[in-house]
């Protein structure tokens, strides 16, 4: 059993110093950042929001009827979304959101320092530079959207330089 391990693990040790020793490069064939290092870049992302559950489906969802009543399980509530609902930037990275609110009601997009207002049936452009790593829950700030309209930003952290 000892051989058999052996004979396997020395290609594998072999193919591994191969990939490490592997040097990268950018298309114009110069050498990639290091590990260690990176660059922030410029990300432009694309978020709808989306409704799921809303007032206006009571026609084409009769069980609505009840939900939406005093007293049913969504009375003085509706149900959207962001899509996507989670984003994933690098630390130090430039977000630029393209925001589209197809509907006719007015939502927002609120993350603990940064806020944007979301008019209905328009597209919203912002800029956001991700400072510090870590997971950032965004929100509609919308009353009647709480507490479902939801996501969540991580913002991964750069390699130590």
């Amino acid at each position: 059993m000892q051989s058999y391990f052996r004979t396997l693990l020395t290609p594998l040790a072999i193919g591994a110093l191969a990939v490490a020793s592997v040097t990268c490069t950018d298309h114009r064939g110069q050498p990639t950042a290091r590990e260690g290092t990176y660059t922030p870049v410029a990300r432009t992302i694309t978020i709808t929001t989306v409704p799921l559950l809303v007032k206006e489906q009571q026609k084409v969802l009769p069980f609505l009827k009840g939900d939406f009543a005093k007293g049913g399980v969504l009375d003085g509530k509706e149900v959207y979304a962001f899509s996507p609902s989670t984003v994933t930037v690098v630390e130090g990275d430039t977000i630029h959101f393209v925001f589209i609110n197809p509907e006719d009601d007015v939502h927002s997009f609120v993350l603990p320092d940064f806020s944007v207002a979301l008019p209905p049936q328009k597209t919203t452009t912002a800029t956001y530079v991700a400072k510090r790593a870590g997971i950032y829950t965004f929100t509609c700030s919308i009353p009647t959207h709480l507490p479902m309209m939801w996501g969540q930003l991580v913002v991964l952290p750069a390699l130590a330089r």
